[in-house]
């Protein structure tokens, strides 16, 4: 609920005891409660009028989408997180031609004169 954690809601309950009192706090707590509810309705009542007045080409838009950090995500930054997303096994194994000069040059080898070392495509 909100990122908090039973420390802080506790020294909510705490605050609200001292601010409102024992026999105001429920009545204090009941009309928070009605605000809460009647917010969120005109929200959701917001939302569905504007789905209604945009029309059919707009039948699955989304407001959230119109926040900065969600609207970058979607439209910049979703191939990347479709790249992070992807499973390894979808990712082609470099060949085993890759691997074996740079066993030679792993296991001490020393190039011979006039000999091209290893080369790594992806280190360029």
């Amino acid at each position: 609920m909100f990122g908090l954690g039973w420390p802080e809601i506790l020294a909510l309950v705490v605050i609200a005891l001292l601010v409102f009192g024992p026999d105001k706090l429920p009545g204090a707590a009941a009309q928070a409660g009605r605000m809460l509810r009647q917010v969120r309705q005109m929200a959701n009542n917001a939302r569905s009028d504007l789905q209604d007045n945009l029309g059919p080409e707009f039948a699955n838009f989304d407001p959230t989408d119109l926040h900065p950090k969600n609207f970058v995500r979607k439209h910049l930054l979703q191939d990347l997180e479709d790249d992070w997303k992807r499973p390894a096994a979808d990712v082609d194994d470099p060949p085993s031609s890759y691997d074996e000069p740079y066993a030679m040059a792993g296991a001490g080898g020393e190039l011979a004169y006039g000999e091209i070392p290893p080369y790594d495509s992806e280190a360029t």
